[in-house]
């Protein structure tokens, strides 16, 4: 029970200091100018939101920081290798994120970080990562907890953490498209990965990552204030990809690595939406979807921005519902 109101503690604090961040910033990035530029192929609808400011993960991010700091000195959170890496990753691919955004800004176009950088800021990322978390004594392993198995794999562990964390990072970054669809669908991911921490007794700090994440989803909905439709600000890669690399980080050192999958069951389906129509683009010359990520599809299909984010927030949640009875209950 006391982790629990810790949590919650954590969670109100969070999303105070972001609704108060996002008031004062969103004028100061009106004023530095920092608009988004809005690609001429998703439509005319989606041309009003040209100039809306962009690199609004810090309004999440700051706040996360700030309220960490405040529950570290009145010590209802410590600080350990574990907490460490998961704020590791949080902050470099926050820096990787907001590197893309103002290359984008500078060059005035959808235009930031190449691929092959992009690739080699995350190849950083994850070796890092698997040096620190070995040196803190885990093991390259890969649990099945539903058969109650587990494989090591050696070296071959860093690679797996490089997928994990280049997939999830992407695919939050894929399906930041509408407004307020990559920010709830994160804020129930993270409460989500928050409560499966809780149940992860074994690992040392992991109340400390569970208050984190609940800090971290207090944080996102205050950001939600104003990324709801119609959106006042936009998370950029900035807040997209430090969201999905911090998720992936949790689920790694959770070792509920496939249970991840069904918590970003609908940011792995508009990833595989955006895989399966450049494939079939490529080799039968067809597309499969009218647009992809696939809530373009929707879109083209005559449904409303507002109507796709909800029926893909149920679908988040159905799926973050089943999780936590696999992952924590069961």
């Amino acid at each position: 029970m006391f982790i629990l109101t810790k949590s919650l503690l954590a969670l109100m604090i969070g999303f105070i200091i972001s609704v108060i961040m996002g008031y004062f910033m969103i004028p100061l990035l009106k004023k530095l100018n920092v608009g988004q530029r809005i690609s001429v192929f998703v439509g005319s609808n989606h041309q009003k939101k040209n100039g809306i400011p962009t690199v609004g993960g810090l309004i999440f991010i700051i706040p996360t920081f700030i309220t960490i700091l405040i529950m570290y000195f009145t010590h209802k959170i410590n600080i350990n290798s574990n907490l460490l890496i998961v704020l590791f990753v949080f902050v470099a691919y926050a820096l990787l994120g907001f590197t893309d955004d103002v290359m984008k800004l500078r060059r005035k176009q959808n235009e930031g970080l190449t691929e092959i950088q992009k690739l080699f800021g995350q190849v950083i990322i994850a070796i890092v990562f698997f040096f620190i978390y070995m040196k803190s004594g885990s093991e390259p392993l890969l649990w099945f907890h539903a058969f109650n198995l587990k494989v090591d794999i050696g070296w071959l562990y860093g690679f797996f953490i490089l997928f994990m964390l280049v997939a999830s990072s992407n695919a939050v970054n894929i399906t930041d498209g509408l407004d307020g669809l990559a920010g709830g669908l994160s804020f129930i991911a993270i409460l989500v990965m928050g409560i499966i921490s809780w149940s992860t007794s074994w690992l040392l700090g992991y109340e400390d990552i569970a208050i984190f994440c609940f800090i971290l989803a207090g944080s996102v909905l205050g950001f939600l204030v104003y990324n709801s439709y119609p959106a006042k600000v936009f998370m950029g890669d900035t807040g997209s990809l430090a969201l999905g690399g911090v998720l992936a980080s949790v689920a790694i050192l959770t070792r509920h690595e496939l249970t991840f999958a069904v918590v970003m069951g609908v940011f792995v389906i508009e990833t595989l939406s955006v895989i399966i129509q450049v494939f079939s683009i490529l080799v039968f010359k067809k597309k499969v979807f009218l647009m992809t990520p696939i809530h373009h599809n929707f879109e083209k299909l005559g449904w409303k921005e507002q109507d796709i984010v909800r029926l893909f927030w149920v679908f988040g949640l159905i799926l973050g519902t089943l999780a936590v009875i696999y992952g924590a209950w069961i």
